[in-house]
C-alpha cells in the first residue's frame, strides 16, 4: 500500500460503501440483511491478502535458507498472522468459477472451509449469501477486487471493516446500531485508561471496538498487541458476536469472547482457572442504558455488587441497571485496575438507592475523571452521555479527588446529526488528564508536537501559493491580451472598455499588496522554521515565546487568506465582463475574441489552487490555535480550573453537591468568547453538509412512501 493510498483511505472508504449501498438499494435487501454477508465479503479479501503475504514471505525466507523447504502447515501461517487458506476460500479462485457454478454456493462452502481451519471463527461468518443474485454477489466482490484493495495492509482493511460498521450501524442495522460505539468514545476511554498490559474486558462488547482500538493504542506505543494483553469479552446477542470475531480476525488479533448476559452470569475464566471477577487489569465498555427488567431475586446476593442494589420496584426487578453495570465493573478490577465506560448522564446524578451506591463508590476513592459528552455522537440516539474511569491505583494524594471534564462544547460535525472529536480535540482533552495525573512532560511534549507540524505545514505553504500565482498570472494575461485587442473596436461602448479597464487595474492593485504581503509572511515563516523546525520548543517558557513568535505570522496567514478570495474574485469578475463582450458581433481577427473554454478551465484551474492554498494556510495556523487553546488555559503546564471546561474536585465537595459526579455541575459557565477565528467556508460546508442530508432523507422518505402505495394496489 503506497503513502498515497494512505493518504485516500477516507475516499477508499467512502466510495466502497456508496458502490456497495447503492446495490443494496437497487435489490430487495434490508440493511440488517446486507449487513452482515458485506463484511463476510470484506474479511475474505483481508483474509486473502495476509496469506498471500504469508505465503511470499514464507517462499522467501525458504528461498534465504532461513526455513527448510518442506510442505507447508497452518502454523507456518498462524505464526505470521494469516490463515492457511484452501483454494476453495481464496478471492482469485471464486471469482474465477465457471460460469456454471453458483457463486452464493462456493462462498458459503469458502466460509465453511475457513471456520474447519481457525477454530476461534467455528460458526461465525456468514454463509447465508443465497439471498443474493449471483450477478449481485458478484459485482460485490468485484467492489473489493481493485488493485489497491489486493495489495491493503491489515490496518487499511482494518479501517474499511470498522467504516463499514459505523455506516450500517448509521443505517440502523443490526438492533439501532448498538453493537457498535462511535470511536471517538472509544478512543477517548483508552486515552484516559491506557490499557497496555494483562487482561482487558468488556463486558458489553458489541463488535469488539474497544478490543480493536486498544490494539491500536498498543502498536502506536511500538509493542505486539497478543504479546502484551489477553482480551476477554461477553456479549448477550449471538449475531452481535459474529461481528465481534470477525473484526478481531481482520485485524490479526484473537480473543476470548463468549455468549452470556452479563446480568446474571460471570462465566470467564482465566488461563489459571480464576474468574475474571477481581483480576482484570483494564474494564472498557458501552453497556445498554437504563435497562429497568432485570431480576432482583436472581442478582441481590452477586458478589460483583459490593455496594448493594440501587433500588427495587415492587414487581422485584431492579428500577434501572445502570448501577448493576458501575458496580460490576469496579468489582472485576484487581487492586491496580482501571475502567472506563460510556454511561447514560442520567447516571451521574441519580438519586435513591443509585445515590447511595454512587456514594460508597466514591468513597472508595478509584473515581477518577467523569467527562461529559454531549449529544449526537451515537449513530441512531441523539442522547447525551459521560465517560466514567476508574482507577484503584490512584496515588494517595488523588485519592480524595476526582477530574470533572465538561467537553460538551468541543465537537466536529460529521453530517447533520452526527458529531465527533478531532485527533486535535481528543489530544487535547487527554493532555488535562495528564496535567491531572501530574504528567506535565506529556503535556509539554503534545505542545511540541503541534510545533512540528506546525513547521511541516508551513514548508509547503510556499508551493501551494505559487501555483495559485502561475494560475492566477495566466488568467491575468489572457485578460490583459483581450483588454488591449478591444480598445480600438467601436463595437465596444466606452462603459464596456472602462469597466473592464478599471476591473483589471483593481486586480493589479490587488496582486501588489498581495506580493507585498506574501513576501512578508513567506519570510516570516522561513525564519521561524529557521528557529524551531529542527529544535521545537520542549520547556514551558520556551513553547510560549515560540506561540507568541507565530502569532503575528497567524494573522498575517488569516490576511492573505483574505487577499486570495478577493483575487479570485476580482479575476472572475474581470472573465465575466470578457465574456459578455464575446456575446457582441465583434470583428474577426486574433485576440478579439475571449476563447470562454479557456478562460473557464483556467478560472476552474484558479479556484482549486486557491482552495489547496487557503486550505494549506489554514492548516498551518490550525496547529498554532490548538497550541493557542492549550497555553491560554494552561499558562503555566499545570493542572488548573477552567471555567466551563475542568476542574479538580474533592470528595467534601461532591458530598455537598449531593454525591453528585455530574461534570456541569462543578465547572461552572465559560465566559462569553468573540469568534476570532470565524470560518465563513467552513459554516458553509456545514449549511452544504446539513442540505445534503435532509435531500437524502427527503429521498428516501419519497421512495419509501412510493413503495407504501405501490403495495396498496
Amino acid at each position: 500500500m503506497t503513502a498515497n493510498t494512505l493518504q485516500n483511505i477516507p475516499q477508499i472508504e467512502a466510495s466502497l460503501w456508496e458502490a456497495a449501498d447503492q446495490m443494496r438499494a437497487n435489490s430487495k435487501l434490508s440493511s440488517s440483511e446486507y449487513c452482515m454477508p458485506v463484511l463476510g465479503v470484506i474479511f475474505l479479501r483481508h483474509a486473502c491478502n495476509r496469506y498471500d503475504a504469508a505465503l511470499k514471505q514464507i517462499e522467501a525466507e525458504q528461498t534465504a535458507g532461513k526455513m527448510p523447504k518442506r510442505p507447508l502447515e497452518k502454523a507456518d501461517f498462524i505464526k505470521r498472522r494469516a490463515l492457511m487458506l484452501p483454494e476453495q476460500a481464496r478471492y482469485d479462485y471464486l471469482l474465477k468459477l465457471s460460469a456454471g457454478v453458483k457463486l452464493s454456493d462456493a462462498l458459503g462452502e469458502a466460509m465453511i472451509a475457513i471456520e474447519e481451519d481457525f477454530e476461534p471463527l467455528a460458526g461465525q461468518l456468514p454463509k447465508d449469501y443465497h439471498i443474493f443474485e449471483d450477478r449481485l454477489l458478484e459485482d460485490l466482490m468485484r467492489i473489493f477486487d481493485s488493485e489497491e484493495l489486493r495489495t491493503a495492509s491489515g490496518d487499511v482493511f482494518g479501517r474499511i471493516y470498522e467504516y463499514f460498521l459505523m455506516k450500517f450501524a448509521m443505517q440502523g442495522a443490526q438492533d439501532n446500531g448498538e453493537f457498535f460505539t462511535p470511536p471517538s468514545l472509544v478512543q477517548t476511554l483508552i486515552n484516559v485508561i491506557e490499557p497496555d498490559h494483562g487482561v482487558v474486558t468488556d463486558l458489553a462488547c458489541g463488535s469488539g471496538g474497544m478490543f480493536v482500538q486498544s490494539s491500536h493504542f498498543i502498536e502506536h506505543e511500538g509493542l505486539d498487541t497478543m504479546k502484551r494483553v489477553t482480551f476477554y469479552g461477553q456479549e448477550k446477542t449471538a449475531t452481535t458476536i459474529r461481528l465481534a470475531k470477525m473484526n478481531l480476525a481482520v485485524h490479526g488479533l484473537e480473543g476470548d469472547i463468549i455468549e452470556a448476559n452479563t446480568f446474571y452470569e460471570d462465566p470467564h475464566r482465566l488461563q489459571d482457572g480464576r474468574s475474571l471477577w477481581g483480576n482484570c487489569d483494564f474494564v472498557m465498555a458501552n453497556p445498554p442504558f437504563n435497562v429497568d427488567m432485570v431480576d432482583a431475586e436472581l442478582v441481590k446476593d452477586d458478589r460483583r455488587l459490593p455496594f448493594g442494589l440501587p433500588g427495587v420496584n415492587k414487581d422485584k426487578r431492579v428500577s434501572n441497571g445502570n448501577y448493576l453495570w458501575i458496580s460490576y465493573f469496579h468489582s472485576y478490577l484487581n487492586p491496580t485496575g482501571r475502567a472506563g465506560f460510556v454511561m447514560s448522564s442520567q447516571a451521574s446524578s441519580a438519586g435513591h438507592g443509585e445515590k447511595e451506591v454512587r456514594r460508597k463508590l466514591i468513597e472508595t476513592g478509584d473515581v477518577d475523571v467523569m467527562i461529559a459528552i454531549r449529544s449526537n455522537f451515537f449513530y441512531t440516539r441523539t442522547v447525551p452521555c459521560e465517560l466514567w474511569h476508574f482507577d484503584r491505583a490512584k496515588p494517595e494524594a488523588r485519592k480524595d479527588q476526582v477530574l470533572m471534564l465538561d467537553a460538551r462544547n468541543i465537537y466536529r460535525k460529521v453530517t447533520r446529526k452526527i458529531y465527533d472529536f478531532s485527533p486535535e480535540q481528543l489530544a487535547n482533552l487527554t493532555a488535562i488528564v495528564w496535567l491531572y495525573r501530574g504528567q506535565t512532560d506529556r503535556f509539554l511534549g503534545l505542545v511540541k508536537e503541534y510545533f512540528g507540524k506546525l513547521c511541516a505545514e508551513a514548508v509547503a505553504i510556499t508551493g501551494e501559493l505559487e501555483v495559485f500565482e502561475t494560475a492566477l498570472i495566466e488568467l491575468r494575461e489572457q485578460l490583459s491580451s483581450f483588454a488591449d485587442n478591444v480598445k480600438n473596436l467601436v463595437s465596444v461602448t466606452p462603459e464596456q472598455k472602462a469597466a473592464l479597464a478599471e476591473a483589471l487595474a483593481e486586480l493589479v492593485d490587488a496582486e501588489t499588496a498581495y506580493n507585498s504581503d506574501r513576501a512578508s509572511l513567506v519570510d516570516g515563516l522561513v525564519c521561524f522554521r529557521g528557529l524551531y523546525e529542527h529544535t521545537p520548543p520542549t520547556i514551558n517558557l520556551d513553547q510560549q515565546s515560540a506561540r507568541a513568535a507565530f502569532d503575528p505570522l497567524a494573522e498575517k496567514a488569516k490576511g492573505l487568506v483574505k487577499q486570495l478570495d478577493l483575487l479570485y474574485k476580482l479575476v472572475a469578475r474581470c472573465a465575466q465582463l470578457a465574456q459578455e463582450y464575446t456575446i457582441l458581433p465583434l470583428p474577426t481577427g486574433e485576440g478579439n475574441k475571449m476563447d470562454r473554454r479557456l478562460s473557464g478551465k483556467r478560472l476552474k484551474q484558479l479556484e482549486e489552487a486557491r482552495k489547496q492554498a487557503v486550505a494549506q494556510l489554514k492548516l498551518a495556523a490550525y496547529f498554532h490555535r490548538q497550541i493557542v487553546w492549550l497555553q491560554e488555559r494552561f499558562p503555566d503546564a499545570e493542572m488548573c480550573d477552567v471555567p466551563g471546561l475542568c476542574k479538580v474536585v474533592s470528595r467534601a465537595e461532591i458530598e455537598s453537591a449531593d454525591w453528585s459526579l455530574t461534570p456541569g455541575r462543578y465547572v461552572g459557565v465559560a465566559p462569553t468568547e468573540v469568534d476570532e477565528d470565524f470560518d465563513f467556508e467552513q459554516t458553509i460546508q456545514d449549511i452544504h453538509i446539513e442540505l445534503k442530508g435532509l435531500n437524502a432523507e427527503a429521498v428516501e422518505l419519497a421512495a419509501r412512501i412510493e413503495q407504501n402505495f405501490s403495495e396498496l394496489f
